[in-house]
C-alpha cells in the first residue's frame, strides 16, 4: 500500500469516526468495536450444577424465541426508516421549508451578517433589524451583562445595559461580527436531541472550534477574518437541520405506524415499534453524505449581497468527503481555509475522546493540507471563548 492510499484509508476511518462521535460516545465505541469491560467477569468461575434436559431445551427455546424478536424489531426498524428516509429526501428538495420551517431562519439574520460584512457597516443600520428578533436582543443584553463585561460609572457603580439599542453600541462592530454569527447558530440548534442528549452541544462546539479555527488561519492564507470565522459558523447548518429533520420525521412516522398497528390489532408489530428509537447509524448517515450540500443550498437561500460565499461553499461541499477531494491548486483561499479549519475541528473531537493516535493525527494533517506554522497557531488557539475586547 502506498502512502498516499494509506493516507486517504485512514482520513476516510478518522471522518466517519468523528461523525460517530457527533451521536454519541458510546456509539462511536460500538463502531470501534470496543468491549465494555464492566460486561465482563474476571473471578474465578462458580461451580455450577449440569442442567437438565427439560431446562436445557427450555433455554433453548427461550433463546430462539428473543432472538426471532430481535429479528422482527431489526425488520419493523428497517422498514420504517425505508419510509423515513423516502420522506426526509421529499422534504430536502424542499429548501424554503427547511429554511424557514425546520431549522425556523428568519431573514432579517442574514441581512445583519451582509450588513457586518462592509466597510459601510454602522450600528444604526443594525438595530431595526436586530429589534425584529427578540431572542437575539435578548441574547445580546444577557451577553454585555455577565460579570466580566459589566460596566462601571465613573463613582464605580455597575451599569446594567437594559435594550438591545445599548448593547449593540457596548459591544461595537468589531465583537459583533463575532458574536451575531455565533448567536445566530445556536438560536439555530435543536431543543432537544433525545435520544442522543449530547449531540446539540457538540454540534454547537464544533461549530464555534471551526469558525475560530477559521479565523485564525486566515490570516495565514490571505483571507479575511470577519468573512471565515462567519462562513465557518455557518458551515455546519445542514447539520442542524438534518438532525431537526431526522427527529421531527421519525416520530411523526413512529407514531402513525404505532397507530396503524394499534387499530388493526397487530400485536407483534405494535410492540416492536414500541422497542423502536431514533437508529444512530441512520443520522450518522445523513450527517456524514448531505450535510455539506444541504449547508450549501441553506447557505444560498441566505442570499448574501456582499459575503462572498457561494463559491467557496461549493468547493467544500465537493471536497466534503476525503475520498472525494482532489488536490488543486486552483481552490479558493476562503475554500482552503474552511476545509482545513472543519478538518482541524473534527481532529479535536477525535483528540478530546481519545479516538485518535499520533499517526493518525498526522496523515490527516497532510490529507487536510496543514503546514507546521498553522498547526503551531491553532494548537495555541482557545477555542472555548470568543476572547472579545469590550473597552
Amino acid at each position: 500500500m502506498t502512502d498516499l492510499s494509506r493516507q486517504l484509508r485512514i482520513s476516510i476511518a478518522l471522518n466517519e469516526r468523528a461523525h460517530d462521535l457527533f451521536i454519541s460516545h458510546n456509539f462511536a465505541q460500538q463502531q470501534l468495536g470496543y468491549i465494555h469491560t464492566l460486561d465482563l467477569n474476571y473471578g474465578e468461575k462458580i461451580p455450577q450444577r449440569t442442567m437438565l434436559e427439560v431446562e436445557i431445551a427450555a433455554a433453548a427455546k427461550r433463546k430462539e424465541s428473543s432472538t426471532s424478536h430481535h429479528k422482527y424489531i431489526a425488520k419493523a426498524s428497517n422498514h420504517l426508516h425505508q419510509i423515513i428516509e423516502s420522506s426526509i429526501q421529499q422534504q430536502m428538495d424542499d429548501i424554503d421549508n427547511i429554511y424557514h420551517e425546520i431549522v425556523g431562519i428568519q431573514d432579517a439574520v442574514p441581512t445583519i451578517l451582509d450588513i457586518l460584512g462592509v466597510k459601510s457597516a454602522s450600528v444604526g443600520r443594525l438595530e431595526p433589524l436586530v429589534n425584529e428578533l427578540t431572542w437575539l436582543g435578548r441574547d445580546l443584553v444577557s451577553l454585555v451583562n455577565l460579570p466580566q463585561y459589566r460596566k462601571q460609572s465613573s463613582k464605580g457603580v455597575t451599569v446594567k445595559v437594559d435594550t438591545p439599542a445599548l448593547a449593540l453600541r457596548y459591544l461595537g462592530l468589531e465583537n459583533l461580527q463575532m458574536v451575531i454569527p455565533t448567536f445566530a447558530m445556536r438560536h439555530w440548534m435543536p431543543h432537544d436531541t433525545s435520544p442522543f442528549p449530547l449531540l446539540k452541544r457538540k454540534l454547537r462546539d464544533h461549530s464555534m472550534t471551526t469558525a475560530i479555527a477559521a479565523k485564525q488561519l486566515a490570516e495565514l492564507n490571505g483571507v479575511k477574518e470577519q468573512h471565515a470565522f462567519t462562513l465557518g459558523m455557518l458551515l455546519d447548518v445542514g447539520k442542524v437541520a438534518l438532525t431537526r429533520l431526522y427527529l421531527r420525521t421519525f416520530e411523526k412516522v413512529w407514531q402513525e405506524k404505532v397507530r396503524i398497528a394499534r387499530d388493526k390489532n397487530h400485536k407483534d408489530l405494535h410492540s416492536a415499534l414500541l422497542e423502536l428509537s431514533p437508529d444512530p447509524l441512520f443520522l450518522r448517515g445523513l450527517l456524514l453524505n448531505h450535510s455539506a450540500n444541504l449547508s450549501t443550498k441553506l447557505i444560498e437561500k441566505m442570499a448574501f449581497r456582499y459575503l462572498p460565499f457561494m463559491a467557496p461553499m461549493e468547493e467544500f461541499a465537493a471536497n466534503y468527503l476525503p475520498q472525494s477531494h482532489s488536490q488543486s491548486a486552483d481552490y479558493l483561499p476562503l475554500s482552503q481555509v474552511l476545509r482545513k479549519a472543519h478538518g482541524y475541528s473534527l481532529y479535536m473531537i477525535l483528540k478530546d475522546n481519545q479516538f485518535i493516535e499520533k499517526d493518525e493525527a498526522a496523515h490527516w494533517f497532510a490529507h487536510l493540507g496543514l503546514s507546521k506554522e498553522e498547526l503551531t497557531t491553532l494548537a495555541k488557539c482557545n477555542f472555548n471563548s470568543l476572547q472579545l475586547t469590550i473597552l
